[in-house]
């Protein structure tokens, strides 16, 4: 039977700076960034890939839908708002970090969990269910709430939810709200993947294994802490271990490391893999990512990496 991956969030537009002048187009975003990684390294026989999400109803939002069914991403669980567009961020380049700029405040994405009924339905039979912390931030509070609710009920019917903080402190209206909104995160979830310099930050958490402590305490029973080229720290089944990453000598890009190492640790689990054994891939997709520019990488290579196990 095949099992379905559902990612909830927002898509944008993607400027980047192709030289003279001139931007090239794309489509991107964390949560669709990690559903593209999983929709590679997975078999489609097995696994089912969907976006959940709500674009506008203009001409960039039929092209963003265009670009997931061309990638084999399930689209029908994609809601459409009159009126509203799809958001838009602009990218500036300094050696292999990346900076951005925004521009969202009316973005359809932010009334994705607006319906209850409809939320309920694009989940109902998924086997994991993805999110992260900009999915939360953009919404307002009370959709926020019907978010929550489902994801509950999914929780309890067996699915794996899994929950990247994945920190933008300017989308919260103040630190206390990110808090509060990345602890509802970690409470609803089953796996947790935080990021151990971006979350110290905000929690005050001295090692990684502080951070599992904490995470742990909100009741979630799989913790996979990335740290960037040092060792992930696992917790799962009772134990604890730090899995050394791949290093990569020169990396050309990081966008999307996280997001492609989330897609390679859900990937594997979703196939019935030790979590150890996921976090070794995870750390393989990561390092392939990282070797290209942009944060989608072709899905042959990704199918490369996962065949090379």
């Amino acid at each position: 039977m095949t099992k379905v991956f559902a990612s909830i969030g927002e898509c944008m537009i993607e400027l980047a700076d192709a030289g003279g002048g001139l931007y090239r187009r794309g489509f991107a975003g964390d949560t669709l960034n990690t559903a593209w990684g999983v929709r590679g390294l997975t078999d489609p026989a097995e696994v089912s890939v969907r976006y959940v999400t709500r674009v506008g109803d203009d001409a960039p939002s039929d092209e963003m839908l265009g670009f997931f069914a061309g990638a084999g991403i399930d689209t029908s669980h994609v809601g459409r708002v009159p009126g509203r567009p799809v958001g838009l961020y602009m990218i500036a380049l300094q050696g292999f970090e990346r900076s951005f700029t925004y521009w969202r405040d009316t973005s359809a994405a932010k009334l994705l969990a607006a319906d209850r009924d409809a939320l309920r339905a694009a989940l109902a039979d998924a086997a994991c269910i993805y999110l992260s912390g900009i999915t939360l931030a953009i919404l307002p509070p009370e959709h926020r709430g019907n978010l929550f609710a489902v994801l509950a009920e999914a929780r309890a019917r067996g699915a794996m939810i899994a929950f990247d903080a994945n920190i933008r402190l300017r989308l919260w209206p103040s630190l206390d709200a990110l808090r509060v909104g990345l602890e509802e995160g970690y409470r609803a979830a089953t796996i947790a993947l935080p990021t151990f310099p971006d979350e110290s930050e905000i929690f005050g958490d001295t090692s990684p294994e502080a951070m599992i402590e904490r995470v742990a305490g909100y009741g979630v029973p799989e913790i996979v802490v990335k740290d960037g080229a040092e060792p992930c720290t696992l917790q799962a089944g009772g134990r604890i271990e730090a899995i050394p990453a791949v290093r990569v000598a020169e990396p050309l890009d990081t966008t999307g490391a996280g997001d492609s190492f989330n897609a390679g640790y859900l990937a594997a689990r979703l196939a019935g893999r030790e979590p150890a054994e996921a976090v070794r891939l995870a750390h393989k997709v990561a390092a392939r990512v990282i070797c290209s520019r942009g944060a989608l990488i072709d899905m042959g290579a990704l199918r490369e990496v996962a065949q090379a196990g």
